[in-house]
């Protein structure tokens, strides 16, 4: 009878409520940390650059110094449990460069992550740039952590991370498109003093396409666990599953491992994008002493080693760990909660040079008017792309616009499907990279817009060379003077040959 009554009473008020126009209350949806705490394994550690990992969160998810006075400031939310207010970051970093110094756990345990120190294996950190990982998130641009070698963060006192042999889980979402082979890009349980101090005093996800113990099957990336002394794909170490051949260059890749402690750890992947999840192992520890069971410190860290091994290269968008195990089942609904955000969706603007906007360049010369920039094996070419072409082609001709990474007044051209990789010139032919930060990298990835020198669509002058364009030469890009010693500076056609049709992109 209770229950009718307040059923009654709840549809009087929504009726009310319509009759005169008042907002109504809505259930906040379940974030991952949500998810867990209701699976009976809590978050102990929650970081993301891009949104609130909790319903309820309200906080601050990263901070920021910018170069030009050394000050800093936190970045939030645009509402609670929603997503990162990048404008803010944008509006303090504006006319300067900021780094990302800190990340702020938004559990009750207060594990935030800071810059590294030195440690048995490489020298102190520094801070990412924090306008390197530019990405759209649940249709907010926002950004994510590009780390490079040298870069990295930790906490070495935490609260309710698993230590000597308790159970813990963990995920982050991260990037097969900007990897390497070097150690170790991880997230996860580490040791107190930056130092190796054993066997299973580790307990952390490693993503990248270092092949610790061999056979490993195709050419990675792949999920492994750093468990100390070695990247582990089963409790031989080595994979015996041969269908786990990588990810392979996905834009954005769910990465969890799960551990008992004891005498079973389970890895995962999914593409954040779509679909469930896949476990690649689920079975005993390493077979080797110092495993089972294990004897995690508690630390905390992010883009490095244990010992801060530094040389490798990686992205991180979020990341949560667990007290205790998580249920396949839990873990199948943040795979969800994930795929639902819609990381890289379309940034909701197409066809003009303004920052936030989908392109595609097509060249003007007579020759070639179904040529379109794009990039392939990592150098930037000119080829012919139609509504025939393959969706790889199509989205490697798809670049999104950004405000200049050396001058606001001038853009940037960052792949479509490679996120944090940009357009940039080295030794005059241009190239798609990884932005790590520099200066150096900044001006050549930056291009000034003008009129199209042969009276039609847009020539792109680059920053650090003003009487050089951007040009299509022999199915190559280059930066080309009119006139000059080089073959690609040739006076013949062109002004036809930097003049480019700025239209709308290939990719969906």
């Amino acid at each position: 009878m209770r229950t009718a009554t307040l059923a009654a009473l709840s549809a009087l008020v929504t009726v009310l409520a319509l009759a005169v126009g008042l907002p109504q209350a809505q259930a906040a949806s379940s974030l991952p940390c949500d998810i867990y705490a209701a699976a009976g394994t809590p978050c102990v550690a929650a970081h993301s650059l891009v949104r609130a990992l909790y319903s309820s969160y309200n906080g601050s998810l990263y901070q920021v110094q910018r170069a030009s006075d050394s000050a800093t400031a936190n970045i939030g939310l645009l509402a609670a449990g929603g997503y990162a207010n990048a404008a803010a970051q944008d509006s303090f970093c504006s006319g300067t460069t900021c780094i990302i110094t800190q990340i702020y756990d938004q559990s009750s345990r207060h594990n935030d992550l800071t810059v590294e120190g030195a440690g048995g294996a490489g020298a102190a950190d520094v801070g990412a740039p924090a306008d390197a990982l530019p990405v759209t998130v649940g249709g907010h641009q926002v950004y994510g952590l590009e780390i490079s070698a040298g870069m990295g963060y930790r906490d070495n006192s935490t609260s309710g991370v698993a230590v000597n042999g308790q159970a813990e889980g963990m995920y982050m979402v991260t990037s097969g498109t900007h990897v390497n082979g070097s150690c170790c890009f991880d997230y996860g349980n580490a040791e107190t003093n930056n130092k190796d101090t054993g066997n299973g005093h580790m307990d952390a996800i490693n993503f990248g396409t270092e092949c610790w113990f061999s056979p490993c099957y195709g050419q990675g990336p792949w999920v492994q666990a750093d468990l100390e002394n070695g990247l582990f794909q089963s409790d031989s170490g080595y994979s015996k599953n041969t269908s786990n051949t990588g990810t392979g260059p996905l834009p954005f890749v769910t990465a969890l491992l799960k551990n008992n402690g004891q005498n079973h750890f389970a890895l995962k992947y999914g593409n954040a994008q779509s679909g469930g999840l896949t476990t690649t192992y689920s079975g005993a520890e390493p077979t080797t002493s110092g495993y089972s069971p294990m004897h995690q410190e508690g630390a905390i860290v992010l883009g490095t080693g244990g010992d801060n091994s530094n040389g490798s290269i990686g992205s991180f968008f979020e990341g949560v760990m667990t007290s205790g195990i998580p249920t396949d089942a839990a873990d199948d609904s943040v795979q969800a909660n994930i795929v639902s955000v819609g990381y890289g969706g379309a940034t909701g603007s197409t066809g003009s040079l303004t920052a936030g906007s989908e392109i595609s360049l097509r060249a003007t010369t007579s020759c070639c008017t179904t040529d379109y920039i794009r990039h392939q094996n990592n150098s930037a070419v000119v080829s012919s792309i139609t509504s025939s072409s393959s969706a790889l082609d199509k989205s490697d001709s798809t670049w999104i616009v950004r405000r200049g990474l050396a001058s606001s007044s001038c853009v940037s051209f960052e792949s479509r499907n490679y996120p944090g990789d940009f357009l940039r010139h080295s030794n005059f032919r241009l190239y798609r990279q990884p932005m790590d930060g520099t200066a150096q990298f900044r001006a050549d990835a930056t291009f000034c817009p003008t009129t199209g020198k042969s009276g039609t669509g847009s020539s792109l002058a680059s920053y650090n060379y003003p009487t050089r364009f951007i040009r299509h030469y022999n199915l190559n890009v280059y930066i080309a003077s009119n006139g000059g010693s080089n073959a690609w500076d040739s006076a013949t056609s062109w002004t036809d040959d930097v003049s480019w049709a700025v239209s709308q992109p290939w990719a969906p």
